[in-house]
């Protein structure tokens, strides 16, 4: 049974895990997993979703306000044709997500391939460009990135840094441009969490409990954002790699095992 505990632990989990390139979406599923939690889980999902998009929100400011301002600049270009691919993925192998998210049954390969991929653009040779330069292809590369992490462990910001750095972004701008794009694909995915909470497919939870794990997400989201940018000027993303090919084969062997 879902509480307020529960709720904190998993807005933790989903505010760090969302901008941390080690997918949130897995790790939501080991934490209800983990504390036996029924399908109403989902409804709280949501909610973290919501969490982790006010923290966007907070950091993004800025940015979103001149867009308000000057819909029509580049900057504008670039999120709608980064955000297509995500879209596509999402209408046409939204029932795919949803076993594959139910079951598990991939979570451990999808660690390993989102750590392979880390280590992959690390080694890449180290770009310069800078927000202003990003172009409409690299838009589109970095966008078909963020849609194959429709897949549950395939970390979406881990993927979509990943790409940045492979069409020679910087570091920071990589990060930067990663998190931006995540705000039209967060949006998305709470319209489609929306569908069984409105027509009542599952149960409402407590005020109590929805209000706490939404202010943890997106607390713990903040601190994520702002962190993962100032760790990208000056670290590797190789140490999530080893993390998430750690947590990819314990879990294979687990399910080996029959354990999990």
């Amino acid at each position: 049974m879902l509480n307020d505990i529960h709720a904190v632990i998993l807005g933790l989990i989903q505010g760090l895990t969302e901008f941390l390139p080690i997918s949130s979406t897995g790790h939501l599923y080991l934490g209800r997993h983990l504390f036996h939690l029924d399908e109403a889980g989902i409804y709280l999902d949501t909610m973290l979703h919501i969490g982790t998009l006010l923290a966007l929100l907070v950091v993004y400011k800025g940015e979103l306000s001149r867009l308000i301002k000057k819909p029509f600049s580049k900057l504008t270009a670039l999120l709608i044709v980064g955000t297509i691919p995500a879209v596509v993925a999402g209408v046409l192998l939204n029932d795919l997500f949803d076993t594959l998210s139910k079951t598990g049954v991939t979570v451990g390969w999808e660690f390993l391939a989102t750590g392979f991929i880390l280590w992959i653009a690390d080694n890449s040779r180290r770009g310069s460009k800078n927000l202003d330069e990003i172009s409409i292809q690299d838009a589109f590369i970095i966008g078909t990135f963020q849609a194959c992490a429709i897949m549950p462990a395939l970390s979406r910001s881990g993927l979509t840094i990943a790409a940045g750095l492979l069409c020679r972004l910087d570091r920071p701008t990589a990060a930067y441009f990663s998190f931006l794009l995540s705000i039209p694909a967060i949006s998305g995915g709470i319209i489609f969490q929306l569908k069984p909470v409105i027509t009542g497919a599952i149960d409402p939870l407590p005020f109590s409990t929805l209000f706490l794990g939404t202010l943890s997400s997106a607390f713990f989201g903040y601190l994520a954002v702002m962190w993962m940018i100032n760790f990208l000027k000056r670290k590797s993303l190789k140490i999530f790699s080893i993390y998430v090919w750690t947590l990819g084969g314990l879990i294979l062997f687990l399910q080996y095992t029959g354990k999990f």
